[in-house]
């Protein structure tokens, strides 16, 4: 499964030989076959290209953390602390929250200008191992889940209109039209990295105007003196340590997302510029945005009728907009598509750069040669989504690895301190202040130790998925005199996938 060292067999690894073996498996004759720069057209160099500037961070930014959340449970808040005012408050911690945890990931993105993210963070800081398990835990766990949930999240706002009220949708339609969506949008990302960032910019400018209409209108709905929601905001405040750190997890998962621009730093123009630009710049727009949508949901709507719905936007907008009640759903399922188109995006540079470092089979590191995109890890992320469509019940398995994704993020965060020790005289473009990284892996920390005794049996099943991936550690990173048939099968499987591809491993700029 995970790439070895192999001796006397070569992969097709340039450009020019994949273009030759394409050729010859058209069965030509090696007289007919043109040279590589003939085939493609020109001579660059097959590696990620920098096609991202301010505006496409910004909007990957934003299209990760506004998905579906925001539109659908913020529910999940409300109904741990019983209070609208610690509700609102908990919002605006959380965005605070959010807000240092990114100013940290700016420091480390212009620090270690890779790709990768906290995989590419935590491996510099704490070694191999670590970092193959999270990886571990994000390709197989973290990454198809969120995928395969954002999907039948859109999936179900697109299909309820055929159906009446009381009708509840097939699941099995809702799992058939989610797996065409991800198909889909993966296609979209292996044809044209120019296409999928321009369709970012026109969903976030249209996330962010549904939001401001909720906001508008409820507003409006205050003005108009509606305000009794918000009398005794406090009142029956819930003071267990345990449902506050629950509500607090779900104020953090609908800000989730915020550390997603640095999964792909190495294809952002400038990104000593333009990674803490564009991180500066959303987290603020989206606390502002959370917080104020979650006052017009609810001035609207008691904290009853928000525990009540399964989705709350619709409720809200069905309770107010009248005829234009339609506008919600729709803007629910046109964030929901952003959202994952994003989500596909940023999460297979993880498993590319994970390849590239010999801890993820050898052709996942590869590089389409016409569109330069990473299409077998693009295709790989696909086929595991759709596996996890099938599953039973995939949020389980987000709860399982909530804890441990939380560690990792730590972490992450933790290696601001470990690199201030490390290379304390190493240029930083982007330097926070030191009690920015304590105060958040204190926070963490907390909210990491609470629910062990709240949820033990999720945390030690989250352990558990995570701890699987240290044999396979060891059999395909550590283990390097693999069986000569072994090794000859996963060179075979490598030729046949690059041709099927067109890959070829990444070249380097000069």
């Amino acid at each position: 499964m995970l790439p070895t060292k192999r001796s006397g067999v070569q992969d097709i690894n340039s450009p020019t030989e994949i273009a030759l073996v394409s050729q010859m498996s058209k069965s030509q004759s090696p007289d007919e076959i043109r040279p590589y720069d003939e085939v493609k057209g020109d001579e660059e160099k097959v590696h990620m290209k920098k096609q991202l500037g301010l505006l496409e961070g910004c909007a990957i930014i934003l299209g990760i953390i506004i998905g579906s959340g925001v539109f659908v449970s913020p529910k999940g808040v409300i109904q741990e602390v019983n209070a609208v005012g610690t509700s609102l408050l908990i919002w605006v911690v959380c965005g605070l929250l959010s807000m240092i945890g990114a100013l940290c990931y700016a420091e480390l993105g212009t620090l270690i200008p890779q790709s990768g993210g906290d995989y590419a963070y935590i491996l510099e800081a704490f070694g191999p191992l670590p970092a193959f398990l999270y990886l571990w835990d994000a390709t197989f766990i973290f990454v198809p889940t969120t995928n395969a949930i954002m999907g039948m999240t859109f999936a179900s706002y697109v299909l309820q209109p055929f159906f009446d009220g009381d009708c509840e949708i097939p699941k099995l339609c809702i799992q058939i039209f989610a797996a065409v969506t991800i198909c889909l949008l993966t296609f979209i990302n292996c044809y044209d990295i120019k296409t999928t960032t321009k369709l970012q910019n026109i969903i976030m400018f249209a996330k962010i105007g549904a939001l401001v209409i909720i906001i508008i209108v409820g507003v409006g709905w205050m003005c108009l003196g509606h305000t009794e929601n918000f009398d005794r905001a406090f009142d029956d405040t819930e003071t267990d340590p345990g449902k506050l750190s629950v509500a607090f997890y779900s104020g953090i998962f609908s800000y989730a997302g915020w550390n997603y621009l640095n999964f792909m730093t190495e294809e952002l123009r400038e990104p000593y510029k333009n990674l803490p630009r564009a991180i500066f710049i959303s987290l603020p727009l989206v606390t502002v945005i959370y917080v104020l949508a979650n006052m017009a949901y609810l001035a609207v709507l008691t904290p009853q009728e928000l525990i009540a719905s399964n989705a709350i936007a619709v409720t809200f907008g069905n309770k107010l907009m009248g005829y234009f009640a339609w506008i919600i759903p729709l803007m629910v399922a046109l964030s929901s598509f952003g959202g994952l188109s994003v989500h596909i995006m940023t999460s297979s540079r993880m498993c590319f750069v994970g390849a590239r470092n010999g801890h993820m089979p050898r052709i996942l590191s590869h590089i389409n040669i016409q569109k330069f995109s990473p299409t077998p890890s693009l295709v790989f992320l696909c086929i595991l989504s759709l596996i996890m469509l099938c599953v039973s019940d995939v949020y389980v398995l987000i709860t399982y690895c909530s804890i441990v994704e939380s560690t990792f993020i730590m972490l992450s965060v933790g290696a601001v301190l470990y690199f201030r020790y490390k290379y304390p005289d190493k240029e930083r473009p982007i330097r926070v202040s030191l009690w920015i990284p304590i105060v958040f892996c204190g926070i963490c920390a907390f909210l990491i130790v609470v629910p062990c005794y709240v949820a033990p049996y999720e945390v030690l099943m989250g352990i558990l998925i995570t701890v699987t991936g240290i044999p396979f550690y060891y059999m395909g990173v550590v283990w390097q005199n693999k069986p000569q048939w072994l090794t000859q099968t996963i060179v075979v499987i490598t030729h046949f996938c690059q041709k099927l591809f067109l890959s070829a491993i990444e070249e380097k700029e000069d």
